[in-house]
């Protein structure tokens, strides 16, 4: 399930609350609560997981751009090798050889430098919506515990 339809589930709970009178307290289901409680706390690795899938996804990317940059560049060396056998074109084989490497490796660069902005992105994202729930969380959970009269929980920031 996911986390931020917990979230907003939870809150639901809260806003149903009733008031106790001449305080700043509400009274909640308990149980609904809890149950909120344990289901982000199995939802929450399911997150991690998705973030763990977005690094494979970019480390295969990597892998794949590697791939095509390392054909790339022995395709340019075969056809440099074969340039080269003629006399006559034996110059423009190697500028040719090298603009191709330099391409490949130009075209390699991007494609890591745009699967790493794309993790960063993601991870970045998800970093954001986990800081948000976790601080949903705790301003619950510390809410709670002031209703029983108990001290507030400290972040551990």
């Amino acid at each position: 399930m996911d986390i931020l339809h917990l979230v907003d589930r939870l809150e639901e709970v809260f806003n149903e609350g009733r008031p106790i009178p001449l305080t700043r307290k509400l009274a909640v289901d308990e149980d609904r609560v809890l149950e909120l409680i344990d289901q982000m706390r199995v939802s929450i690795p399911d997150e991690v997981k998705k973030a763990q899938q977005i690094l494979n996804q970019r480390d295969k990317i990597l892998a794949q751009s590697q791939e095509e940059a390392d054909r790339t560049v022995k395709l340019a060396q075969e056809k440099a090798a074969q340039m080269v056998e003629r006399e006559a074109l034996v110059e423009q084989a190697k500028l040719r050889a090298q603009e191709v490497l330099r391409q490949a490796q130009a075209d390699a660069d991007s494609i890591r430098a745009d699967a790493d902005e794309y993790a960063l992105d993601t991870l970045t994202r998800l970093e954001t919506e986990t800081a948000r729930s976790l601080q949903q969380i705790r301003n619950g959970i510390n809410k709670l515990r002031a209703d029983r009269g108990l001290p507030p929980i400290q972040s551990a920031e």
